[in-house]
Protein backbone atom coordinates (compact mmCIF):
# COMPACT_ATOMS: atom_id res chain seq x y z
CA UNK A 1 0.00 0.00 0.00
CA UNK A 2 1.12 3.71 -0.96
CA UNK A 3 1.95 6.15 1.23
CA UNK A 4 -1.09 8.06 0.23
CA UNK A 5 -3.52 5.74 0.34
CA UNK A 6 -2.21 4.41 4.15
CA UNK A 7 -2.49 7.73 5.27
CA UNK A 8 -6.11 7.67 3.62
CA UNK A 9 -7.14 4.77 5.39
CA UNK A 10 -5.82 5.84 9.08
CA UNK A 11 -7.38 8.54 8.77
CA UNK A 12 -4.21 11.04 8.50
CA UNK A 13 -4.29 14.41 7.09
CA UNK A 14 -1.86 14.72 4.41
CA UNK A 15 0.62 17.60 4.11
CA UNK A 16 -0.33 20.78 2.63
CA UNK A 17 1.04 22.14 0.03
CA UNK A 18 3.41 25.14 0.89
CA UNK A 19 3.43 24.53 4.61
CA UNK A 20 7.30 24.35 5.03
CA UNK A 21 7.49 27.96 2.48
CA UNK A 22 5.19 29.41 5.26
CA UNK A 23 7.23 28.29 8.23
CA UNK A 24 10.40 29.74 6.22
CA UNK A 25 8.69 32.54 5.44
CA UNK A 26 7.70 33.51 9.19
CA UNK A 27 10.73 32.51 10.60
CA UNK A 28 12.88 35.73 8.21
CA UNK A 29 9.94 37.74 9.52
CA UNK A 30 10.58 37.13 12.78
CA UNK A 31 14.56 37.53 12.10
CA UNK A 32 14.14 40.89 10.35
CA UNK A 33 11.57 42.23 12.78
CA UNK A 34 14.67 41.30 15.88
CA UNK A 35 17.49 42.69 12.93
CA UNK A 36 15.58 46.10 12.89
CA UNK A 37 14.79 46.36 16.60
CA UNK A 38 18.33 46.04 17.58
CA UNK A 39 19.92 48.92 15.00
CA UNK A 40 16.84 50.77 16.34
CA UNK A 41 18.50 50.59 19.67
CA UNK A 42 21.66 50.27 19.01
CA UNK A 43 21.49 53.90 16.82
CA UNK A 44 18.65 55.64 18.63
CA UNK A 45 20.35 59.41 19.50
CA UNK A 46 21.34 59.53 23.39
CA UNK A 47 19.49 61.41 26.27
CA UNK A 48 20.81 64.40 28.21
CA UNK A 49 20.70 62.31 30.78
CA UNK A 50 22.42 58.66 29.66
CA UNK A 51 25.27 57.65 31.22
CA UNK A 52 27.23 56.96 28.13
CA UNK A 53 27.56 60.45 27.19
CA UNK A 54 31.04 62.04 27.15
CA UNK A 55 31.82 63.51 30.41
CA UNK A 56 34.85 65.23 32.86
CA UNK A 57 35.60 65.24 36.39
CA UNK A 58 35.05 68.04 38.45
CA UNK A 59 38.27 69.16 38.66
CA UNK A 60 38.70 69.08 35.01
CA UNK A 61 39.88 72.56 33.71
CA UNK A 62 37.79 74.82 31.73
CA UNK A 63 38.75 75.32 28.22
CA UNK A 64 41.03 78.54 28.31
CA UNK A 65 39.04 80.20 26.62
CA UNK A 66 41.08 83.26 26.33
CA UNK A 67 42.27 81.61 23.06
CA UNK A 68 39.31 81.94 21.43
CA UNK A 69 40.41 85.22 19.56
CA UNK A 70 42.57 82.35 17.69
CA UNK A 71 39.57 80.98 16.02
CA UNK A 72 36.52 82.38 14.15
CA UNK A 73 33.24 82.69 16.29
CA UNK A 74 29.36 82.66 15.92
CA UNK A 75 27.39 83.18 18.77
CA UNK A 76 26.91 85.60 21.57
CA UNK A 77 29.58 85.87 23.89
CA UNK A 78 27.79 85.44 26.98
CA UNK A 79 26.20 81.92 25.58
CA UNK A 80 25.58 79.69 27.87
CA UNK A 81 27.39 76.99 26.58
CA UNK A 82 30.66 77.24 23.97
CA UNK A 83 31.56 74.46 21.45
CA UNK A 84 34.82 74.11 19.28
CA UNK A 85 36.02 72.02 16.95
CA UNK A 86 39.62 71.58 15.40
CA UNK A 87 39.19 70.85 11.59
CA UNK A 88 41.26 70.96 8.33
CA UNK A 89 39.38 71.90 5.11
CA UNK A 90 40.74 68.12 3.67
CA UNK A 91 39.89 66.26 6.00
CA UNK A 92 36.96 63.96 4.73
CA UNK A 93 35.09 63.34 8.91
CA UNK A 94 35.61 67.00 9.15
CA UNK A 95 33.15 67.58 5.71
CA UNK A 96 30.45 65.00 7.64
CA UNK A 97 30.93 67.15 10.65
CA UNK A 98 30.31 70.64 8.78
CA UNK A 99 26.56 69.38 7.99
CA UNK A 100 26.27 69.20 11.66
CA UNK A 101 27.28 72.62 12.52
CA UNK A 102 25.51 73.74 10.48
CA UNK A 103 22.90 72.26 12.12
CA UNK A 104 24.54 73.56 15.40
CA UNK A 105 24.06 76.94 14.42
CA UNK A 106 20.41 77.11 13.16
CA UNK A 107 19.18 75.16 16.35
CA UNK A 108 21.17 76.92 19.04
CA UNK A 109 23.70 79.31 17.76
CA UNK A 110 21.00 81.47 16.02
CA UNK A 111 18.71 81.52 19.37
CA UNK A 112 21.64 82.51 21.49
CA UNK A 113 22.32 79.58 23.43
CA UNK A 114 25.94 78.18 22.06
CA UNK A 115 28.43 80.25 20.46
CA UNK A 116 30.78 78.44 18.11
CA UNK A 117 34.37 78.68 17.59
CA UNK A 118 36.20 77.33 14.72
CA UNK A 119 39.76 76.29 14.79
CA UNK A 120 42.20 75.52 11.81
CA UNK A 121 44.29 72.83 12.27
CA UNK A 122 45.64 72.11 9.06
CA UNK A 123 47.17 68.91 8.81
CA UNK A 124 50.52 68.31 7.09
CA UNK A 125 49.39 65.04 4.55
CA UNK A 126 46.91 67.34 3.09
CA UNK A 127 48.39 69.58 0.40
CA UNK A 128 45.69 72.09 -0.09
CA UNK A 129 44.13 72.49 3.32
CA UNK A 130 46.36 75.66 4.34
CA UNK A 131 44.79 76.94 1.60
CA UNK A 132 41.10 76.26 1.99
CA UNK A 133 41.74 77.93 5.19
CA UNK A 134 43.02 80.93 3.73
CA UNK A 135 40.17 81.10 1.52
CA UNK A 136 37.65 80.66 4.05
CA UNK A 137 39.19 83.77 6.08
CA UNK A 138 39.69 86.12 2.88
CA UNK A 139 36.26 85.14 2.28
CA UNK A 140 35.64 86.63 6.14
CA UNK A 141 36.93 89.54 5.14
CA UNK A 142 33.96 90.22 3.33
CA UNK A 143 31.79 88.76 5.94
CA UNK A 144 31.36 85.49 4.38
CA UNK A 145 33.53 83.35 6.11
CA UNK A 146 30.42 80.90 7.02
CA UNK A 147 28.98 80.32 3.32
CA UNK A 148 32.45 79.57 2.40
CA UNK A 149 33.08 77.50 5.10
CA UNK A 150 30.46 75.82 4.11
CA UNK A 151 31.28 75.58 -0.15
CA UNK A 152 34.96 74.46 1.08
CA UNK A 153 33.43 71.53 3.10
CA UNK A 154 31.08 70.95 0.00
CA UNK A 155 32.80 70.73 -2.63
CA UNK A 156 35.72 69.40 -0.60
CA UNK A 157 35.72 66.34 -3.28
CA UNK A 158 36.47 68.47 -6.63
CA UNK A 159 39.10 71.06 -5.11
CA UNK A 160 41.42 68.35 -3.44
CA UNK A 161 41.92 66.99 -6.75
CA UNK A 162 42.22 70.19 -8.97
CA UNK A 163 45.27 71.22 -10.12
CA UNK A 164 44.89 74.57 -9.33
CA UNK A 165 42.26 74.85 -5.90
CA UNK A 166 43.00 78.45 -6.04
CA UNK A 167 41.14 79.30 -9.25
CA UNK A 168 38.25 77.32 -7.49
CA UNK A 169 37.92 79.13 -4.68
CA UNK A 170 38.13 82.63 -6.76
CA UNK A 171 34.88 81.31 -8.15
CA UNK A 172 33.42 80.47 -5.19
CA UNK A 173 33.82 83.72 -4.20
CA UNK A 174 32.11 85.26 -6.91
CA UNK A 175 29.53 83.15 -6.53
CA UNK A 176 28.78 84.38 -3.11
CA UNK A 177 29.06 88.16 -4.76
CA UNK A 178 32.43 88.76 -3.34
CA UNK A 179 34.60 91.46 -4.61
CA UNK A 180 37.07 88.89 -5.98
CA UNK A 181 40.08 90.83 -6.94
CA UNK A 182 40.33 91.84 -3.12
CA UNK A 183 39.58 87.93 -2.77
CA UNK A 184 42.31 86.90 -5.00
CA UNK A 185 44.90 89.27 -3.55
CA UNK A 186 44.25 88.20 0.11
CA UNK A 187 44.54 84.89 -1.16
CA UNK A 188 47.34 84.86 -3.64
CA UNK A 189 48.94 87.32 -0.58
CA UNK A 190 49.03 84.58 2.11
CA UNK A 191 47.53 87.72 4.14
CA UNK A 192 45.46 85.06 6.81
CA UNK A 193 48.89 82.86 7.00
CA UNK A 194 50.29 83.60 10.51
CA UNK A 195 46.34 83.72 11.95
CA UNK A 196 46.00 79.48 10.84
CA UNK A 197 49.68 78.82 12.09
CA UNK A 198 48.16 80.40 15.41
CA UNK A 199 45.44 78.63 15.64
CA UNK A 200 47.47 75.46 14.75
CA UNK A 201 49.85 76.06 17.76
CA UNK A 202 46.48 76.46 19.73
CA UNK A 203 45.90 73.03 19.06
CA UNK A 204 49.50 72.03 19.59
CA UNK A 205 49.19 73.88 23.17
CA UNK A 206 46.32 71.67 24.00
CA UNK A 207 47.61 68.55 22.50
CA UNK A 208 44.86 68.39 19.78
CA UNK A 209 46.50 66.00 16.82
CA UNK A 210 43.16 64.86 15.10
CA UNK A 211 40.42 66.27 13.36
CA UNK A 212 37.86 66.57 13.66
CA UNK A 213 38.07 67.72 17.40
CA UNK A 214 35.33 68.40 18.70
CA UNK A 215 34.67 70.11 22.26
CA UNK A 216 31.28 71.36 24.06
CA UNK A 217 32.99 73.56 26.79
CA UNK A 218 35.68 71.45 28.20
CA UNK A 219 33.97 67.64 26.90
CA UNK A 220 36.14 65.99 24.10
CA UNK A 221 33.28 64.42 22.20
CA UNK A 222 34.08 60.49 21.18
CA UNK A 223 31.63 60.28 18.37
CA UNK A 224 30.89 63.86 17.02
CA UNK A 225 28.06 63.30 15.29
CA UNK A 226 24.36 65.08 15.76
CA UNK A 227 23.17 62.92 18.26
CA UNK A 228 26.18 63.24 20.74
CA UNK A 229 26.69 66.62 20.19
CA UNK A 230 23.09 67.51 20.69
CA UNK A 231 22.72 65.49 23.98
CA UNK A 232 25.81 67.05 25.48
CA UNK A 233 24.79 70.44 24.78
CA UNK A 234 21.36 70.11 26.01
CA UNK A 235 22.71 68.30 29.45
CA UNK A 236 25.53 70.74 29.83
CA UNK A 237 22.49 74.06 28.82
CA UNK A 238 20.29 72.24 32.10
CA UNK A 239 22.76 71.94 34.18
CA UNK A 240 23.54 75.69 34.13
Amino acid sequence: MGEAKRRQSAGSPSPRKGSGKSVIYIGLVVVVVAVVAALYYMTRPPTPDSDSLPDVSADTPAFPAELDRYGISVGPEDAEVVVREFADYQCPACARFADVSQRLKTEYVDPGKVRFVFFDLPLPQHTYSVRAAMAARCAGDQDQYWTMHDRLFAEQNRWETSDNPGEMFSGYASDLGLDTRRFDRCLESELHREAIEDSRQVARQLKVASTPTVLVDNIPLNSPHWGQLSAVVERELGED
